[in-house]
């Protein structure tokens, strides 16, 4: 068969026809949400309940109409450490201000990259994966990178505007500019003229729309509270890497990215990475790959520990956004539709773009079962309050196991073969080839 003939379409007319179930579901879909008609109830229900271990947090947050779930999840981590320090109820860092940094060193990385491969065909792999520009979207390791060059300051010192929560036409701007920067700059290296004076002159550019949109960061200022006694605390002049060294005082190069990626060009038991245009210049990401198990095992240990994990995994896979369920028994549009199946091992899942990484937030619980294993999680989103249960989720073992991609883990808790496994050289991708 090579067309779509009238035999054929007459086939499918008569099969459809006869499905009394199909005709039924074409009636409810007509008038429901599609979310509210997969959702199963009493499967949903039974992943309810306490947890063996939680974390407590402070408070959920809201990103709002930006892909900035992978920098909150981030910088909820370390609230905590300034809430514990300063004895604090409630706290939360400024997004805006290290977003402000991330959009600015993405656009250098991206005007770096260019001039770096001002000779390799426009049309070809490389410069159409630099072409896609920057977005709101990125991981851990850049989340890090930017903790530890630009440190932190409180929300109330630089607090989110309309633009820094409704990015994407600030981020289709800058692209547009930024392509025709590309342009520019690929001529000057063709024609052997030193494009760096340029380079800085295109960066000022953004970093002046930057600042009109989301307000210019601040270089020193004054954090004043109240503590949970009522006691008044005013500490003047800091700038915000005397805050981050002073009141979170951890390195980020304590913690390591765990994936779960078990494609035929990331083996497994080896630190896996590539330079992708989200990242720093001269930084690359990394992660060590690792069995589901393995990635599961070290989750917990961070648990009850005492610390939230971030993590990254597949939010449109099996959700319920209102009720705050990620499972595949829970949720179930195959059968909604017709009763297809779209099962597929992981990791040919990710070789065939059916899955990827495409939210980050925090576990801050799990329940165990009576061996002592895992059966669900709970999860600490950034949608606000108004979704899930008061804006936390939970997901089930199977989802784990299935769709989460990625996991922060602090370095003392690897086994001593692991920790190993971190010293040997980097199996490094292409960033194209990416997943997570």
């Amino acid at each position: 068969m090579k067309d779509i003939s009238d035999a054929l379409l007459q086939k499918f007319h008569q099969t459809y026809e006869s499905d009394t179930h199909a005709r039924v579901l074409q009636g409810a879909l007509a008038k429901t949400n599609m979310m509210d008609l997969a959702y199963r109830p009493v499967k949903g229900a039974a992943l309810k309940g306490a947890f063996t271990v939680e974390v407590k947090t402070r408070g959920i947050t809201a990103q709002e109409q930006s892909g900035r779930c992978w920098l909150f999840a981030a910088l909820n981590i370390l609230r905590e450490k300034v809430a514990e320090k300063c004895h604090l109820e409630q706290f939360e860092l400024s997004q805006n201000y290290l977003s402000f940094y991330d959009k600015l060193e993405k656009a250098n990385n991206f005007l770096q990259m260019v001039i770096e491969n001002a000779e390799a065909p426009v049309k070809g792999q490389l410069m159409q994966y630099v072409l896609r520009g920057m977005t709101d979207g990125g991981y851990w390791s850049e989340a890090a990178d930017l903790v530890e060059k630009y440190g932190v300051v409180p929300k109330q010192v630089q607090p989110e505007t309309y633009q820094s929560g409704h990015t994407d036409r600030f981020t289709a701007e800058m692209n547009r500019l930024l392509r025709k920067d590309a342009m520019e700059l690929r001529a000057l290296v063709r024609e052997g003229k030193d494009p760096y004076a340029r380079k800085s002159e295109m960066l000022e550019e953004v970093y002046k729309a930057e600042c009109i949109a989301f307000g210019e960061p601040v270089h020193t200022f004054d954090f004043t509270y109240r503590d949970k006694d009522h006691q008044f605390h005013e500490d003047r002049g800091l700038t915000p890497q005397e805050f981050y060294r002073k009141y979170i005082g951890i390195s980020l190069k304590d913690y390591m990215a765990v994936i779960n990626e078990p494609t035929f060009d990331k083996p497994l038991g080896r630190v896996i990475a590539f330079h992708a245009v989200e990242n720093m210049a001269g930084r690359d990401m990394k992660g060590l790959n690792l069995t589901w198990k393995d990635m599961e095992d070290l989750c917990v240990k961070q648990l009850k520990s005492g610390e939230a994990v971030w993590f990254a995994c597949d939010a449109g896979a099996a959700g319920a956004r209102k009720e705050g369920i990620w499972d595949p028994e829970s949720v179930r549009y195959e059968d909604l539709l017709g009763g297809f199946s779209t099962d597929m091992e992981k990791g040919k899942r990710l070789e065939y773009s059916a899955s990827s990484a495409t939210h980050a937030m925090l576990l801050t619980g799990v329940h165990l079962d009576e061996n002592g294993n895992p059966d669900r999680w709970k999860i600490e989103n950034s949608w606000g309050k108004d979704v899930g249960d008061a804006g936390y989720f939970v997901c089930s073992e199977t989802y784990f196991r299935e769709f989460v991609y990625e996991a922060v883990i602090l370095k003392k808790h690897f086994t001593e073969d692991q920790k190993k496994m971190m010293e040997m050289e980097p199996v490094y991708i292409n960033a194209w080839d990416e997943d997570y």
